[in-house]
């Protein structure tokens, strides 16, 4: 083994080598995460055109090869020679890193993206990329592959003289990506949010895949995140006619604010730094909250809704049932970590604070009814979180003086590092026993649940810690919930619920998600989450057994092993109706089961939140839409 560690060991990566060689630096991973985050750098580059005035068009065609082609109608990149480097400007743009308009010059004021390196990352991470540009009457092109130029720049036509713009193609390459096939709907959830928070910018969306006939999306709002809130909101009921909108500069930042209480008892507030989602928040989030925590205690003490005696309104009893865009412009952002999800510049607080507070104010004062609706449904949290506290301290005095905090029906595991256990969530007495009896006791823990869990999206915290079955998941895991959330007390690695294969068990485990999600979402982030999948059916012939876990996988087996009247075939109604054995063998063995992860896309928070709200909230509309849209989506469990 060579240990030798000289100058020759030291390796110079020219060009965009260095983006080939290490991918996830760059893009995050080499996953569908990242191989769609391809698209939105393209596309967060003709947004930063329409930020600075120049562009209200932009489409995003899918094509039949599964390669992407983005058209803006803004300046156009431009063509000509870029004295430092001695070649035109697009190919700077494309071919070198930390090129382009964003890093001072008067090109562009504000711009999210990759600092600038955005296209050129795409560039070599695609297997050939290609640029049209339109300006002053020409079309020039040109043609990439793997980052690397395959011919000058040259103009290939004629357009109108007042056409401007950029249209580029670009193919993922697939000696880096896992997968290099794009999914419709995470795209149109991104975009669909990228025209929120650009007011009066036209987003299409089309995909010519589907034999079927082309899919097209256009996404249009002239009310901005105005009508972003009301989106958010569809599934649950307004608690006032008005989305409360402000807007201001302070201190060089344009700070937008659009929000609307409604009856459910979950905030959903989302910040974003020139389009970017910030889900860790920071400043702007920080400057939020705290202008409307101090402007409803003032309100609610200058009219007297709260009395002198009684303790001010937290920040919590305030943003229940609040659904809150924060989006702010600023030049120069301070991201706290490479992947942007939380905001430093501390000028961003006191902005989005001074902007807040001063208009609420305001409109508080124009509007009692509102202001009056507010504070009552904050006095009324404020209370329920004061039952939650007691509920929750008597909780840890018992467990103090039992000295045994774990619920009496679960059965532990013997194995006293997290890392080696897990536990099994199990529907009724009935599948407990059988998973008792089927389980590796030394690292396989299992607490049966009775029955449905209460649906946390309609219940408030005070509820909650009264509820038995959801007691016995918070003591079981170990970690607390909400603001005593604390994952390193996490007691197993694997969180796997394990309900029933029919419509009864999926209604529990998006109960249990739901929860979860909710109240221990970093359990979902950080991968602890899984699904246990049962078979469906059992098959018997000549003495042997296959399992099958969809109608497919069923008629694959019988047109291997024949269709005749030796088959002996068992549909599994539920989970006690296998013996210990067979559910060992099918659905806990590690060697042999199938779980699916639960995972969750930060960027997607206000999609996944909105699908919670419209699966387990009070209308039914919304929730009909829903299952009909994805109706085609159904014949295998997923969730």
């Amino acid at each position: 083994m060579n240990n030798e560690y000289g100058a020759d060991q030291i390796q110079i990566l020219e060009g965009l080598e260095a983006v080939r060689k290490r991918p996830g630096m760059y893009i995050g991973s080499t996953s569908s995460r990242g191989l769609h985050h391809l698209v939105y750098e393209i596309v967060d580059n003709a947004v930063d055109e329409a930020l600075a005035g120049f562009c209200d068009n932009i489409d995003v065609t899918i094509n039949t090869d599964n390669s992407i082609t983005v058209i803006d109608n803004g300046r156009g990149i431009p063509v000509g020679i870029n004295h430092k480097a001695g070649i035109p400007a697009v190919e700077v743009v494309f071919t070198i890193l930390h090129a382009g308009g964003k890093f001072g010059g008067g090109g562009y004021k504000v711009s999210g993206g990759l600092h600038g390196v955005g296209a050129s990352v795409v560039n070599a991470l695609s297997s050939w990329l290609e640029v049209e540009i339109y300006s002053e009457g020409k079309i020039y092109k040109q043609r990439y592959e793997r980052g690397k130029v395959c011919y000058p720049l040259k103009v290939i036509g004629d357009c109108e003289p007042e056409k401007t713009g950029t249209k580029i193609s670009f193919m993922p390459d697939d000696t880096i990506f896992e997968e290099t096939v794009y999914d419709y709907d995470i795209l149109k959830q991104r975009l669909r949010e990228m025209a929120f928070l650009t007011r009066n910018l036209k987003i299409t969306l089309r995909d010519l895949r589907p034999e079927d006939g082309i899919i097209e999306k256009t996404f249009h709002y002239e009310g901005g995140i105005r009508e972003f809130v009301t989106y958010l909101n569809r599934s649950k009921t307004p608690l006032y006619e008005d989305v409360l909108y402000f807007e201001g500069k302070k201190d060089n930042v344009y700070v937008e604010v659009a929000m609307q209480h409604n009856d459910s008892y979950t905030e959903s507030a989302y910040s974003f730094v020139n389009n970017i989602n910030t889900p860790e928040g920071g400043t702007h989030l920080a400057g939020f909250r705290n202008a409307i925590t101090k402007t409803f205690n003032d309100y609610a003490r200058s009219f007297k809704l709260l009395k002198d005696s009684e303790a001010n309104l937290s920040g919590d009893d305030i943003r229940e049932g609040l659904t809150a865009i924060v989006s702010i412009k600023i030049e120069d952002p301070q991201f706290e970590g490479q992947t942007k999800q939380k905001l430093g510049n501390s000028e961003a607080r006191g902005a989005v604070d001074s902007v807040v507070s001063e208009q609420l104010t305001y409109y508080l004062e124009q509007n009692p009814t509102v202001a009056k609706q507010i504070c009552e449904k904050s006095i009324l949290a404020q209370r329920a979180r004061e039952a939650a506290r007691k509920a929750r301290d008597l909780t840890r005095r018992k467990t103090a003086l039992d000295g045994m905090a774990l619920p009496g029906k679960l059965a532990d595991c013997s194995d006293k590092d997290p890392k080696n256990c897990e536990i099994f969530i199990v529907e009724g007495d009935s599948a407990g026993g059988s998973a008792k009896s089927a389980r590796k006791r030394d690292t396989q823990a299992i607490l049966p649940l009775r029955g449905k869990i209460l649906n946390v999206e309609k219940a408030r915290l005070d509820r909650i810690y009264g509820n038995e079955e959801i007691k016995s998941m918070i003591t079981a895991f170990g970690t607390g919930i909400h603001e005593d959330f604390d994952i390193s007390k996490l007691r197993y690695d694997k969180i796997i619920i394990m309900t029933d294969a029919d419509v009864d068990g999926a209604h529990i485990a998006t109960l249990m998600l739901t929860f979860l999600y909710r109240f221990m979402p970093e359990l979902i982030k950080q991968g602890h989450v899984y699904l246990a999948q049962p078979p469906l059916f059992k098959l018997e012939k000549n003495k042997k057994v296959w399992y099958a876990y969809s109608d497919e996988e069923l008629a694959k087996i019988l047109d291997e092993v024949g269709r005749d009247q030796n088959n002996k075939i068992q549909r599994y109604k539920g989970l006690g109706e296998m013996d210990s054995d067979q559910l060992w063998e099918t659905t806990m063995d590690p060697e042999k089961r199938i779980l699916l992860k639960v995972s969750m896309n930060e960027e997607a928070e206000s999609e996944i939140d909105l699908t919670f709200t419209t699966l387990m909230g009070d209308k039914v509309e919304p929730r009909r839409e829903f299952i009909e849209t994805n109706a085609k989506y159904a014949k295998n469990l997923d969730i």
